[in-house]
């Protein structure tokens, strides 16, 4: 069994009933634990099947709201940063045709004086190929591969929408993974969080419901 979920199992069943909840809350907040894997812990040491679960789930989700709300703001940073250097790069422009204007430079010697290889050599993404290599073979930031539940989930993804790749997603990729690729593809924050929600939910039922049957048949 996995350490950390000895760890909290074992911690669950030693604090007080009362403190109980706050830990399967924590185990919760832990990617590859989360909802779902923190209910069962719950049932496991002990708890009312029906607090471990919603304490599981209360834990999963502040986490999710916190990753996407720090991430959609940082995108805004990113996005307004890009913006304004687009901005200042077209001001720039402008102000250089205006100087060539006046100056009344030909066209030719202005390109004499950057040089022919601004106008012999194309830019990157000339022949349209500089976008496709961004996603051949599933790579990721830095030309990293991807892994496989992000490919995963990028697909439920494109093929379901943000609903059924939030109710999909945890077959994959731990929903704090999943709520920051959909803050990345500029998903909107409430429906990121609304979407993420029913997905823990829905799982955390499950797996609860799983656990206590599991419990009822070997207890009979």
């Amino acid at each position: 069994m996995n350490p950390i979920i000895e760890f909290f199992q074992g911690l669950a069943a030693q604090v007080p009933d009362l403190l109980q909840p706050f830990i399967i809350a924590a185990a919760g907040a832990i990617p590859f634990i989360e909802g779902e894997i923190s209910s069962i812990i719950g049932v496991w040491a002990g708890m009312n099947p029906m607090l471990a679960g919603i304490a599981g789930a209360i834990g999963n989700f502040i986490c999710v709201t916190v990753i996407v709300l720090l991430g959609a703001r940082a995108r805004r940073a990113v996005v307004n940063r890009q913006s304004e250097k687009r901005e200042l790069a077209a001001v720039g422009a402008g102000a250089g045709v205006g100087s060539g204007s006046v100056d009344g430079a030909a066209p030719e010697a202005a390109a004499t004086r950057n040089g022919p290889a601004d106008i012999l050599s194309p830019g990157p993404a000339a022949d349209g190929t500089a976008g496709d290599t961004a996603t051949e073979g599933h790579l990721g930031e830095g030309g990293k591969p991807e892994s496989k539940g992000r490919v995963k989930f990028k697909k439920f993804l494109t093929r379901f929408g943000v609903p059924g790749a939030s109710l999909l997603g945890p077959l994959a990729i731990p929903t704090q993974i999943t709520s920051t690729i959909l803050v990345s593809a500029g998903v909107k924050t409430s429906w990121i969080l609304l979407w993420q929600a029913i997905a823990i939910i829905a799982w955390t039922t499950l797996t609860t419901l799983i656990a206590t049957g599991s419990l009822a048949l070997l207890a009979g």
